[in-house]
């Protein structure tokens, strides 16, 4: 807990806009690849489909869409964000092995890769001045 608080002061000492505006369309990317993944369930199935005889498979494809759905929200306003980017970081780095399971898709592999760096990075991080986080915080 310590660890995490002293993350904090050092994250709202250097909190700068740009970081802000990064973590914004961090969580609109994730936001929006919850909605397509929930209007388009047939596309979500297909990617799981080098993935389909483990066991959970129906539990992952339940779990991916409302992830970064909800998650996306989260962390664009900075609300929970680290809790936020715990949840989205089993599903980045399945959007990773899919990769090398499946079909590779150079594409799709250095979207899945650059997400997880940024995860990773607001995860120690935070969630910055500019946050729900941070408001709330002042707020006690």
């Amino acid at each position: 807990m310590e660890t995490i608080k002293t993350l904090n002061k050092w994250a709202n000492g250097h909190t700068y806009l740009p970081l802000d505006l990064l973590r914004i369309a961090l969580g609109a990317f994730l936001f929006i690849k919850g909605i397509n993944f929930m209007s388009d369930s047939a596309m979500l199935m297909q990617l799981f489909k080098p993935m389909e005889n483990f066991a959970g498979g129906m539990i992952i494809i339940h779990y991916v869409a409302p992830a970064h759905f909800i998650g996306g929200i989260l962390i664009a306003f900075g609300l929970l964000t680290r809790w936020a980017i715990i949840a989205q970081i089993p599903i980045l780095i399945g959007a990773i092995a899919i990769n090398f399971v499946g079909k590779m898709d150079t594409n799709n592999l250095l979207l899945a890769i650059v997400t997880l760096l940024v995860c990773g990075f607001f995860l120690f991080y935070g969630s910055g001045k500019h946050s729900l986080d941070y408001y709330f915080k002042m707020q006690q």
